[in-house]
């Protein structure tokens, strides 16, 4: 698929609707993107209206708009590519839902606990990808930890790997609930996700950890592959903790 489908911008514009409820611009605009982002009419991919275009659309000035934007490009919801401008990311089910509170983003405490959730979900998903995955799924896999093998020296590139390991591994599950589960929690720990692997050694560390998930998933024994996957997320956690500012509990 192209980075740019067509130019739909009248179409997003008419769709985001009028003027916003004075004194919460920011959270309101970017209320509105995700009503209309999770609502399955625009493909990944699609670019949106320029900053002054939605602006002007929903009555606000430019630095809400920015705003809001850099708020769900922290989500991965949106990609902010500078000089060619920002474009839808993923598919309905890789969106964040309304339902999910902002607060959920705010405070030491509750990105602890989404850490730890994740953990459980991510043991729960191994044990359920040992049973049921193909081999044309760990194929895909191994691939996926040879780049990050190749991506010690390019951090970047090695959390890509590392992502696409775990994403891929959710989906051999055949649980959509469960995918769509981590790929919420995932899309709210981003931030902290892509700062946890902070040098080479790390990335080790980390590659160890995926290859013993890899080796346990591959004998297809549920048992094993939940063990291997807690010991990684139990160090991964740390990791993932230790990249997070003190701040106020929510």
């Amino acid at each position: 698929m192209p980075a740019f489908p067509n130019d739909r911008s009248a179409e997003i514009s008419a769709a985001l609707g009028g003027g916003l409820p004075t004194g919460s611009a920011v959270s309101a605009v970017a209320t509105r993107m995700l009503d209309l982002f999770t609502s399955g009419a625009l493909e990944p991919g699609t670019r949106l209206p320029p900053e002054r275009q939605l602006a002007a659309t929903l009555e606000v000035g430019r630095s809400a708009i920015r705003e809001a934007l850099a708020a769900l490009e922290i989500l991965g919801v949106v990609d902010v590519r500078p000089g060619s401008g920002t474009y839808l990311r993923g598919s309905v089910s890789e969106l964040l839902p309304q339902s999910l509170s902002w607060g959920m983003l705010i405070g030491a405490r509750r990105t602890t606990e989404l850490i730890e959730v994740r953990g459980a979900l991510e043991i729960y998903a191994a044990r359920l990808a040992a049973e049921r995955l193909t081999d044309a799924t760990l194929a895909v896999l191994a691939g996926h930890l040879e780049r990050m093998r190749a991506s010690v020296g390019n951090l970047p590139a090695f959390v890509d790997a590392d992502l696409k390991f775990h994403q891929e591994l959710a989906g051999a599950t055949g649980n959509s609930v469960l995918l769509d589960l981590l790929q919420i929690i995932r899309s709210l720990l981003r931030v902290w996700v892509d700062r946890a692997v902070a040098d080479p050694d790390q990335a080790r560390d980390a590659i160890a950890e995926h290859t013993a998930v890899y080796e346990a998933i591959a004998t297809r024994d549920g048992d094993r592959a939940a063990s291997a996957m807690a010991a990684h997320m139990l160090t991964a956690g740390r990791r993932l903790a230790a990249s997070i500012p003190e701040g106020p509990a929510s």
